[in-house]
């Protein structure tokens, strides 16, 4: 996997990725940007959020689950010094679909947390992660 990031101007930079997509990252005013994008960290959040919720509905389907939504709902908390890692993750998952088994879901975000979601496993080395659901019936 490869990435490029290129300056564009004071705190902005526009990352590319291998597979062709660009996205602009910007700082806050008060350290030089111009809010013109998402901070990088909100992006390995976003990015996290991305790769269990991938995780989770391949795995729902998979067991003949009929899924018809799911969103996480991610709140993190980072460390006041340097380097400010993730110190706490909590992803909140609400799944929506017809017949849904709430043992299966929940097996679902288990293996994602446990064995699949490599971006969440990672973070796991320094924050403290945890997860609820809930599901919404059709």
């Amino acid at each position: 996997m490869k990435a490029r990031i290129k300056w564009v101007e004071q705190v902005s930079f526009l990352g590319e990725t291998e597979s062709g997509h660009a996205v602009l990252m910007d700082g806050p005013p008060d350290g030089g940007g111009r809010n013109l994008g998402p901070r990088p960290m909100e992006l390995v959040l976003l990015g996290t959020g991305g790769c269990t919720t991938y995780d989770v509905i391949h795995i729902l389907r998979k067991s003949r689950q009929q899924v018809s939504d799911c969103v996480v709902e991610i709140q993190a908390e980072r460390a006041m010094e340097d380097p400010k890692v993730f110190t706490r993750i909590h992803f909140h998952f609400i799944v929506t679909g017809k017949g849904l088994k709430p043992e299966q879901v929940e097996r679902a975000i288990n293996l994602s947390a446990e064995k699949y979601c490599s971006a969440s496993i990672m973070l796991g080395k320094t924050a403290d992660i945890t997860h609820d659901f809930e599901v919404v019936q059709e």
